[in-house]
């Protein structure tokens, strides 16, 4: 059974505010988490036009993270592999879909809707009632639900954070309930992971990783305003194109030098070792050799951060 959860995330901005907000977010947040090879790769950003959505934009994106993930998932994984996300954004509703380069059987879709409200739409996505029985609905609070204490900045507390543009801030207890402007983004996630003796635990892991990012990158969003409250469409898809650019660059030098260092490093091994003095060999004790103890699994650093896109 694929695992559905639907999560309402109210913030303090209008829909048509919140489009600014989340391409700068996106952007931003994938140029500076983009590192040592790592990061998010665009393939393709153009315009597309459906006979149901209207025109709306695609895009294409590799998503190289490999120390990124939790040990048990490195283990089973080569060294360097992406991730594809593909996005169709006909705003104020995605699609949004991820795949593996590897496990042919992983894959993660989502379904977003954007709406003025503080999420309370029942069925916002048109769900079937069978689908809307299996789903869970997380009502998340950018500014007080628990975040892991490495990704934690005072400048990006909602309850701190005041904006100097528009005069929002800082978030109060119940602030869903009186906050004017609101709005709600409504993201059904299906997370589908067909292993035997894997699934639960893989789409579990999914649904608690999307739902950490989507907690940072919202709280991003809100908490950046002030960069990107006056700018225009036009503005931030000029801005879009720039760090998407800087991204690709800064991914592919690093992803080149590390496949460089792997080939040197392959030439090194393959070179016929250097003879042997032709002295007699010292004998060898008899004594049987200490046992070594076992390493201990890598642990992620605490500065790995997200992957995942939260359009």
């Amino acid at each position: 059974m694929v695992l559905t959860k639907e999560y309402r995330i109210c913030m303090p901005m209008t829909v048509e505010e919140y489009r600014i907000g989340q391409l700068y977010m996106i952007a931003r947040h994938s140029f500076e988490q983009s590192n040592n090879g790592e990061g998010v790769e665009v393939i393709t950003n153009e315009q597309v036009t459906d006979e149901i959505n209207g025109v709306g934009q695609f895009t294409e994106k590799r998503i190289h993270l490999s120390s990124h993930l939790p040990y048990w998932i490195q283990s089973i994984t080569p060294k360097i592999f992406y991730v594809t996300e593909k996005a169709w954004n006909y705003y104020p509703y995605t699609i949004t879909e991820y795949t593996c380069s590897f496990i042919p059987k992983f894959s993660i879709s989502i379904q977003t809707r954007y709406e003025d409200n503080n999420g309370t739409t029942e069925n916002c996505l048109g769900l079937t009632p069978e689908e809307q029985e299996l789903r869970e609905v997380d009502f998340m609070d950018i500014a007080f639900d628990e975040i892991k204490p490495h990704h934690y900045k005072e400048s990006e507390d909602p309850k701190l954070f005041k904006s100097e543009k528009s005069g929002r801030g800082p978030l109060a207890e119940g602030w869903r309930d009186t906050q004017k402007p609101i709005m709600c983004c409504y993201k059904v996630v299906h997370a589908k992971f067909e292993v035997w003796g894997l699934q639960t635990k893989v789409e579990d892991y999914v649904q608690v990783a999307i739902r950490e990012i989507l907690l940072l990158g919202h709280r991003q969003a809100f908490t950046w305003m002030d960069e990107w409250f006056n700018m225009t469409i036009e503005d931030v898809r000029n801005y879009e194109q720039e760090m998407q650019a800087k991204t690709n660059v800064k991914v592919k030098s690093a992803l080149e030098e590390s496949e460089n260092k792997e080939g040197q490093d392959s030439k090194k091994s393959s070179q016929p070792a250097t003879p042997k003095s032709s002295q007699p060999a010292t004998p060898k004790s008899s004594q049987p050799a200490t046992p070594k103890s076992p390493k201990s699994p890598t642990t992620p650093s605490a500065e790995s951060k997200s992957w995942f896109s939260w359009s």
